[in-house]
């Protein structure tokens, strides 16, 4: 059985941090989203997605170098903070690679920013050769295409993938993948009902991980 893990609020606590970027960069461009409306509206999805519906947001494209500066904003907190592993998530993830089991991230971030958080948190080393982002599939979450290329790569078949995530739209694409969706709910910013409403089995904590992917 392989498990998949989501990045970004799965195996790395960047969500805060990253939304607080986010909303700040967009209220400087005339999109005055707080950073609960951000998290809401563009968590679980791809870079490109999020500006995507931005831009509708606001009627116009935003400036070329968007991207570009507030990841740079970004980077910086992650290392000023500095970032945080989601709490007991190592210990969860080695205790599946010991019991047997297969384990790959596949997440809406890009291999650079992986490379960072991982790398930032010691998580790198965990599953080194075994990340796949939605940069390499056609269509990011909601949509199936980044775990069935995970799952392909992987040399599994859906049906034995349990996915870990902690966004609505990573739920959805789980499901449309038939596979089954676990959703990581112990964060303070979690909607609950949401993730259970778009298919989710929902915990609170990592430390119950290996006991709920096991069949």
């Amino acid at each position: 059985m392989l498990v998949i893990f989501d990045c970004d609020g799965v195996l790395v606590d960047s969500e805060p941090l990253a939304n607080a970027s986010f909303s700040r960069a967009l209220k400087a461009q005339g999109l005055d989203w707080s950073v609960e409306e951000t998290m809401r509206r563009l968590m679980g999805r791809s870079l490109k997605s999020c500006v995507e519906i931005c831009e509708v947001e606001i009627g116009r494209k935003l400036p070329d170098d968007f991207v570009e500066k507030m990841q740079a904003v970004t980077y910086q907190s992650f290392r000023d903070a500095p970032l945080q592993p989601v709490a007991g998530v190592k210990d969860a993830v080695e205790a599946l690679q010991k019991a047997g089991f297969d384990t790959c991230v596949a997440s809406s971030g890009s291999p650079d920013k992986m490379r960072f958080t991982l790398g930032l948190t010691g998580l790198w080393d965990l599953f080194d050769g075994r990340i796949f982002s939605s940069s390499q599939v056609p269509r990011g979450k909601p949509f199936p295409d980044l775990f069935l290329h995970a799952a392909i790569s992987m040399n599994v078949q859906p049906f034995d993938c349990v996915v870990v995530e902690d966004s609505v739209p990573g739920i959805q694409a789980a499901r449309s993948a038939g596979m089954r969706p676990l959703a990581y709910a112990g964060a303070p910013y979690a909607d609950r009902s949401a993730l259970m409403a778009a298919g989710g089995e929902p915990f609170d904590d990592m430390k119950q991980l290996p006991a709920l992917v096991q069949p």
